[in-house]
């Protein structure tokens, strides 16, 4: 995909999947990333809340709250003209629909993102359906919904039952009727990803979620290897920085021990 024709609208990412051309995401927290991803390989940032356990040190999404994903996203769009997706952290869009409105709005205006993305399937269509009418875009998500971790028994694949399955498909089906521009589908088998994929006119953007989404997302640090210990089935690593970080680190404590650095070079007469 050239420069101009990567999506700047909620509606291309519709006509990417009508023109079965794979939407490529990537997990992002702040301007210096943002400005390397700027380029026709990647589509779409996602600033998720995902940055309370890659940069924060917690242990899930929970504490993620809305002053902190305002200020990342910020900080990516300063960095980036690209597409970009805000998610709405915890409880503040769950509790009422006017509490999303309000909230989904402050992101909007403070950020200048494109659109935020939410957790949950049928039970949230009504507050999709009630963003989409006042012009805030929204990418759904379903199977693992990493706000519910607790009500789901951990991070573990959903949907492996029939009944299970049913009830996600019938999730993507009322999301798709509320409004939402894409679904997120992480965790889920990929016979099941398949089928929703294909069942919808809405693409799917799959994580743990097989080759027959529309898209696929991953987060940016741990693609590039930096986030050591993570390490689920559905990871592939580009990179391994982790380890030149460390290298890095350690070549400059030998020259500054060594009286190296500064040398004349770095120095300033």
């Amino acid at each position: 995909m050239t420069a101009d024709t990567r999506p700047r609208t909620a509606l291309d990412l519709i006509a990417m999947k009508a023109a079965h051309r794979p939407i490529v995401m990537l997990t992002c927290y702040d301007a210096l990333f943002a400005r390397l991803l700027d380029s026709p390989d990647v589509d779409v940032l996602l600033v998720g809340d995902s940055v309370n356990q890659v940069l924060a040190g917690h242990e899930n999404t929970l504490s993620a709250t809305l002053d902190q994903m305002i200020y990342h996203a910020a900080a990516v769009r300063r960095g980036s003209r690209m597409l970009t997706f805000v998610d709405l952290p915890f409880l503040s869009y769950q509790v009422s629909v006017e509490d999303a409105i309000r909230n989904a709005g402050r992101v909007m205006q403070e950020t200048g993102a494109h659109g935020v993305k939410l957790e949950g399937g049928r039970p949230m269509a009504a507050t999709v359906s009630a963003l989409v009418e006042r012009g805030i875009p929204v990418i759904g998500h379903i199977g693992l919904t990493p706000q519910s971790v607790h009500a789901l028994g951990g991070y573990r694949v959903q949907g492996r039952e029939a009944d299970a399955a049913g009830r996600m498909e019938a999730d993507a089906t009322a999301l798709e009727a509320a409004g939402a521009c894409a679904l997120v589908l992480e965790l889920v088998p990929t016979a099941l990803a398949t089928r929703i994929s294909q069942s919808l006119t809405i693409p799917t953007i799959g994580i743990g979620a097989g080759g027959g989404c529309d898209g696929q997302v991953l987060v940016l640090h741990d693609m590039l290897g930096l986030n050591e210990g993570f390490e689920p089935k559905f990871l592939k690593r580009y990179a391994e920085l982790a380890g030149a970080v460390r290298a890095a680190a350690h070549a400059f404590a030998d020259d500054v021990r060594s009286g190296r650095y500064p040398d004349a070079k770095h120095s300033f007469e």
